[in-house]
């Protein structure tokens, strides 16, 4: 009996230090507010038990910034969201004739989704950093698409399949199909639908349509490529991300009046988010 009494009443202590404790630590996998720690254990609340480094998942942990969420749709300033505002992406597509059949097809909401796909785009440098591969994406789509008017490639040579036959056994092109430049950065060619498909779950070199039909995938794909190709050499200046979409074109004096229209965009970008374009424009 006494034994019994003695568990009854450290149990009754344990329950009664338990609620004692300030409703604050308490929202079990977390969903705290902004000055709240997520602790490693699923709580909220402030100071190293919760905001200390190895102890704390999101929030204001010590040590690190402030995680953000891309394309969540928060009002930060310095989320990818934040930054790419509906008017600014409104600014970029009012500019297209009512005619453009990507007038109606091309949305806020659907980047928003593609970036956060791929979180690691505009979010992995400083303010500015993030701010110019912001400004350079948007630069190089306006370009490719016009200002949003153009889903797919319109410069004559949509009868050409687009298929490197010398990728062809890895990437083999399937038949009646062709891989023309379709969505916000034109993808082309057969080696790139193929691997642009695998990586987003869709059958990109059996329906590589599916670029110009689904704004989404359309998205995706672009934001694929950026992230592949383009996303890594942003610290060399916006000539490299010329080259790394349409060097063999556009560099080393080849077509200046394209790349120059591309600098163009970069710079009224930058512009538009405070930022210096910096140097090395040009390739």
């Amino acid at each position: 009996m006494a034994f019994l009494l003695k568990n009854t009443l450290s149990l009754a202590l344990i329950i009664t230090l338990f609620w004692s404790l300030p409703s604050s630590i308490f929202g079990q996998n977390c969903g705290c507010a902004p000055n709240l720690c997520c602790s490693k254990f699923g709580f909220c609340g402030t100071g190293e038990p919760y905001c200390g480094k190895g102890n704390c998942q999101s929030g204001p942990c010590e040590g690190q910034a402030t995680p953000t969420t891309p394309g969540s749709g928060g009002s930060g300033s310095s989320s990818v969201s934040g930054i790419v505002t509906q008017s600014f992406f409104d600014g970029i597509i009012g500019q297209a004739a009512a005619s453009c059949p990507g007038k109606n097809f091309y949305t806020r909401a659907a980047f928003l989704n593609a970036v956060s796909a791929f979180p690691q785009f505009g979010t992995s440098g400083s303010s500015v950093e993030n701010k110019k591969e912001i400004a350079a994406f948007f630069a190089h789509v306006s370009h490719e698409t016009t200002n949003f008017c153009h889903i797919e490639e319109q410069d004559g040579k949509v009868n050409d399949s687009y298929c490197d036959q010398t990728k062809a056994a890895q990437y083999p092109c399937a038949p009646g199909k062709k891989y023309f430049g379709r969505g916000p950065l034109q993808l082309s060619w057969n080696y790139n639908y193929g691997p642009a498909g695998k990586a987003l779950n869709f059958n990109g070199l059996g329906n590589p349509e599916k670029v110009a039909t689904d704004v989404d995938t359309a998205f995706k794909a672009a934001m694929w490529y950026w992230m592949t190709n383009v996303h890594s050499v942003m610290n060399q200046g916006f000539g490299a991300t010329i080259k790394a979409i349409n060097g063999a074109l556009e560099c080393n004096g080849k077509n200046q009046a394209q790349a120059n229209d591309r600098i163009q965009f970069f710079k009224k970008y930058c512009a538009d988010f405070g930022v210096n374009p910096g140097v090395n424009l040009s390739c």
